[in-house]
C-alpha cells in the first residue's frame, strides 16, 4: 500500500469535509492495532460489529489497543494474527443542530364555527440533537443504512408531522377551536407537539429541542371563503335577519351599477320594498312602496299576490298556511298543522236548514237563528226554544 497509506490507517478523525454531518461513516473497516483515534468535544466514536454497538469512546485521543480499551478484545481480526480490528467506527456529533425546515399537510378539517371543510397546512423549522449515539446507530443508521443529513432530517420531519396532524386535529374537533382564530393557540400546540414528538424519535437516540416560525396556514381560497361567513353572519345580525340582509346586498349591488353607468334608476330601488332614504324637507312623504317577492328562478320582483313570474313564466312559492287553531305558520299545501294537528283545507261553509245562513264549517250554531247545525240535529229549533 505505500508508507501513505500505512500513515493513513495509523490515525483516525472525522476529515474536516464532515464537521457538519450528524453522523460520519470512517470508511474502513480493517484498523490497525496501536491506531490512534481523535474525538471531537462535539462527538462520539461509536464501533459497531455483528449488528450491535460494541462500545464508545468519548472526546479525546486514544490508542486502539485491547489491553487499554478493554471492548477491544471482542472485535480482534484473528486472521490477521492479531494485528487488526474489524468493526464499524462511527462519529456521531452530539452538539446541536438548528434551523432545519419542516412543513406540509395536517389534514382536511371541519371548521366548528362555518361547518367549512379546510386544510390545513404547517411550515417552521426546529433543532436536534443526538443524546443517545449508540440508540441512533443501533436503531436507525446500522440497520436502516441511514447516514447523511437529509436521510435524518426527513425522518424526524416526517414524525413531527404526524404529532401535528394528530394533536392539532384533535384539539379542533375537541375544543371548537375555530380555524381563523387558531394562530392564538401556536404557543400550546408548540410545547404539546415538542412533548408529544419525543415518544417517536427518542428511541432513536434523537431529541427534538425546539421549534421556530411556527405557522399554521391555510389556503388563500379557503381563507377568503370563512371570512366571508363571519361577515355575512355579522351582516345578517346587524339587518335583523337574513331577508332584510339579502335586500341589503340587492341594494348595494343596484347603487355599484348606478355608479358604473348602468342607467339605474329610483323605481328600481324603491321595487325592493325598504323606506330607504329621509324625506326631503318641505316635500310630502313618498307613500310606501309595495311589498314585492322575488323569483327563486331568474330573481325578478313581483307583486306579492302574484302566482307567476313577471320574468320568466315559472310559478311563485305559495305563501304558508296560518293554522287558525294556534297561529303556526305552515308549509304551502299542508293539510293539517305540524304543531297541533288541526286540519289546515278550508271545509266548505254549513247553510243553516232553518233560516239558510251560510256559516264556516264546524259552527255549532246558527248564528241568525240559533238552530242546531252539528249532524243529526239539523231539525232542532232555536237553541233555548
Amino acid at each position: 500500500m505505500g508508507i501513505f497509506g500505512e500513515i493513513r490507517r495509523e490515525f483516525i478523525a472525522r476529515p474536516d469535509q464532515a464537521k457538519n454531518q450528524i453522523v460520519y461513516k470512517w470508511p474502513d473497516t480493517n484498523i490497525r492495532k496501536l491506531t490512534q483515534l481523535t474525538v471531537e468535544q462535539d462527538e462520539l466514536a461509536v464501533f459497531f460489529r455483528d449488528g450491535r454497538v460494541q462500545g464508545t469512546i468519548t472526546p479525546g485521543r486514544c490508542t486502539l489497543d485491547s489491553s487499554e480499551i478493554p471492548f477491544l478484545g471482542m472485535l480482534v481480526d484473528w486472521a490477521s494474527g492479531g494485528n487488526l480490528f474489524k468493526t464499524e467506527i462511527y462519529f456521531v456529533s452530539t452538539r446541536e443542530f438548528p434551523n432545519l425546515p419542516f412543513g406540509g399537510m395536517i389534514d382536511n378539517v371541519v371548521d366548528p364555527e362555518t361547518s367549512l371543510a379546510v386544510a390545513l397546512r404547517v411550515y417552521g423549522d426546529y433543532s436536534l440533537r443526538v443524546v443517545e449515539p449508540q440508540s441512533l446507530i443501533l436503531n436507525l443508521v446500522g440497520t436502516q443504512n441511514i447516514q447523511t443529513n437529509d436521510q435524518i432530517t426527513d425522518w424526524m420531519r416526517d414524525q413531527l408531522l404526524k404529532v401535528l396532524r394528530t394533536d392539532v386535529v384533535r384539539h379542533i374537533v375537541s375544543q371548537n377551536w375555530p380555524i381563523l382564530g387558531i394562530a392564538a393557540h401556536t404557543a400550546e400546540i408548540e410545547q404539546e407537539t415538542l412533548s408529544g414528538v419525543q415518544t417517536y424519535v427518542g428511541s432513536y437516540g434523537i431529541q427534538i429541542v425546539r421549534l421556530g416560525n411556527f405557522t399554521i396556514s391555510i389556503k388563500e381560497a379557503d381563507e377568503e371563503a370563512l371570512k366571508k361567513y363571519r361577515r355575512d353572519v355579522q351582516y345578517t345580525r346587524l339587518a335583523g335577519g337574513f331577508q332584510q340582509y339579502s335586500v341589503g346586498q340587492a341594494l348595494q349591488g343596484v347603487g355599484e351599477g348606478a355608479a358604473q353607468g348602468g342607467g339605474t334608476t329610483g323605481p328600481a330601488i324603491l321595487g325592493i320594498g325598504l323606506g330607504l332614504g329621509q324625506q326631503a324637507v318641505g316635500q310630502p312623504a313618498a307613500p310606501a312602496a309595495p311589498v314585492q317577492v322575488r323569483c327563486g328562478a331568474c330573481g325578478a320582483l313581483n307583486v306579492e299576490s302574484a302566482r307567476f313570474c313577471s320574468g320568466c313564466g315559472r310559478p311563485l312559492a305559495a305563501p304558508p298556511v296560518t293554522c287558525s287553531a294556534c297561529n303556526t305558520q305552515n308549509p304551502a299545501g299542508a293539510r293539517f298543522c305540524s304543531n297541533c294537528g288541526q286540519a289546515l283545507q278550508a271545509a266548505a261553509p254549513t247553510a243553516c236548514p232553518q233560516c239558510g245562513t251560510q256559516s264556516p264549517a264546524g259552527t255549532r250554531f246558527c248564528p241568525n237563528c240559533g238552530t242546531n247545525l252539528q249532524a243529526g240535529s239539523a231539525n232542532q229549533g232555536p237553541a233555548g226554544g
